[in-house]
């Protein structure tokens, strides 16, 4: 196999491999996206809590049935989720960043593979 032909799998590899990063990268930010609508739904609704009075009942929609339920277990449900969308959001975060950094990686690997097919069919 000549290296023209080698170099040309490479870069299809490459090419390939760099449009999955940038899928998944797509898909994180997405997700990120929804994380971000949840965390503000849920904090409004810590807001209301702070508003409510101390008799004041809370209802959970429950498919189609509103059930009643204790404030206190309200509150404390919804400063969980909070909590646990926080920490999917660090992780979200941190799986953005590997990623771009694998993208920049595998950009330049592009790049060169690219350059170095430029040159050999330059110098034929």
């Amino acid at each position: 196999m000549s290296a023209a032909v080698a170099l040309q799998r490479k870069l299809e590899a490459d090419s390939s491999a760099y449009q999955k990063i940038q899928q998944d990268y797509s898909k994180a930010v997405e997700s990120r996206q929804k994380l971000d609508s949840q965390l503000q739904e849920n904090k409004l609704v810590q807001e209301e809590f702070k508003l409510l009075k101390g008799d004041a009942n809370v209802y959970k929609l429950i498919g189609p049935v509103l059930v009643k339920q204790e404030k206190n277990d309200a509150i404390t449900n919804v400063d969980k989720r909070i909590d646990f969308i926080q920490a999917e959001i660090d992780r979200v975060e941190k799986q953005l960043k590997e990623l771009q950094e694998k993208s920049e990686k595998k950009r330049m690997e592009l790049v060169e593979t690219q350059t170095a097919l430029q040159q050999q069919q330059a110098a034929k």
